[in-house]
């Protein structure tokens, strides 16, 4: 594989099936997605979404890239892990980085916060889904729901406000390991956990599945608190 070919190898049949359910979320949530893969070392690429909550999904998997990062649409992606020569290198179509707004996170400079309950993350979840049901219109939940705080996370002297957005786009993806085709909170674990870690200007949650992430501040809106 040469640099700046638009080829994706996937060859664990384990981690095509893991980056096809990230890629199958991120459709389900918007049927016209597109997905940012970039290389992550040697050995590792990361697929970034976005949710419709104004916060990124991110899913690393054991893999080869040909190129160094680059947006590509989901249905591409998809129909390549799905594909007769999925185990090989396949075409990812057209580049579509002009599709792609806001800048991704830093790799390095989080800090670890806390560990939260998984469980009480769905049940949070669950019940900003109600309230959405109740107050929002054919938009979508209201602004001021999803920018409520719904949980303020402490470590060292270090404090994150973690908003509903994060929490319905965490519960959207999937991230958190649930035995049942439907997320619900009374099958999780209570020993799960999804770890907060926050940069100077990320805030971020790590999930067993994948993780999310949104902008700190008002520096942009697209990812502010």
């Amino acid at each position: 594989m040469t640099s700046g070919e638009l080829t994706l190898h996937v060859p664990d049949p384990a981690e095509r099936e893991n980056l096809a359910t990230f890629v199958n979320h991120a459709i389900r949530l918007d049927p016209a997605a597109v997905i940012r893969l970039r290389r992550r070392g040697e050995r590792y690429v990361s697929a970034w979404a976005t949710t419709g909550f104004e916060a990124l999904a991110v899913r690393t998997v054991v893999a080869g890239l040909g190129t160094d990062d680059v947006t590509v649409a989901a249905d591409a992606v998809l129909s390549g892990l799905h594909g007769p020569a999925s185990g090989a290198p396949f075409e990812l179509g057209y580049a579509m980085d002009s599709a792609w707004r806001g800048a991704l996170p830093p790799e390095s400079g989080f800090v670890h916060i806390d560990d939260v309950p998984a469980r009480m993350l769905v049940e949070l979840a669950e019940r900003g889904a109600e309230l959405a049901q109740a107050h929002g219109s054919s938009h979508g939940p209201p602004a001021s729901l999803l920018d409520q705080t719904v949980l303020t996370v402490s470590g060292g002297a270090e404090e994150v406000e973690v908003p509903m957005r994060v929490v319905f786009a965490l519960a959207a993806m999937d991230f958190i390991p649930h035995g049942g085709e439907k997320t619900d909170s009374r099958r999780i674990s209570v020993d799960e956990i999804v770890r907060v870690r926050a940069a100077r200007t990320w805030l971020r949650l790590d999930a067993r599945y994948g993780s999310v992430a949104r902008r700190r501040g008002p520096a942009l809106p697209l990812l502010s608190l």
